[in-house]
């Protein structure tokens, strides 16, 4: 007699096709979010060859020869061009940009862009601060304590007690 246990369930030919797609859709994804971050990170540096361009063309031929420049040596619009600039300006750290869209970058900067269809546009508004603030600090956080050291649950309390006497009252 064998000391393998049965299983109760025998495998049908379908679950090796669910694990196929699943399969499937975990490498689609990954491959997704490694194009939109390379879209983001060319939108970036874009941006910064436009922002130096920019400055020259002001400093050789005077201000109003960049829109000029522009419709001569830029394959995207005008407004492209405000947005990979303000997007060069605004991110200094390109890393940040990782799994969004442009979309999502721009809304977060607060940049405005049209709507993908005109039919169906949804007005959002900009994330408010104090959630992107939580955000970035529940990030920084170990959601474990089991996986931190007695002197670094220590240094949290100590570093995060101001913050939590304030917010204590709103959750009582």
């Amino acid at each position: 007699m064998s000391n393998e246990m049965q299983s109760p369930l025998p495998r049908s030919a379908s679950a090796d096709e669910i694990n196929r797609l699943h399969a499937e859709a975990e490498k689609l994804s990954a491959e997704s979010r490694d194009t939109l971050h390379v879209a983001s990170v060319s939108a970036w540096k874009a941006g910064q060859l436009l922002v130096a361009e920019k400055r020259n063309v002001r400093r050789a031929m005077g201000p109003g020869a960049w829109q000029l420049w522009l419709k001569r040596h830029f394959a995207g619009t005008p407004r492209t061009a405000q947005r990979y600039m303000r997007l060069a300006a605004t991110v200094a750290d390109v890393s940040l940009l990782r799994g969004m869209s442009l979309r999502q970058v721009y809304f977060r900067l607060g940049v405005a862009t049209e709507p993908k269809s005109p039919t169906r546009s949804v007005i959002l508004r900009p994330v408010a601060r104090h959630a992107t603030l939580t955000v970035r600090l529940l990030a920084l956080v170990p959601a474990r304590t089991n996986s931190v050291s007695p002197e670094m649950q220590r240094a949290y309390r100590q570093d995060f007690r101001p913050l939590y006497e304030r917010l204590r009252s709103w959750f009582e």
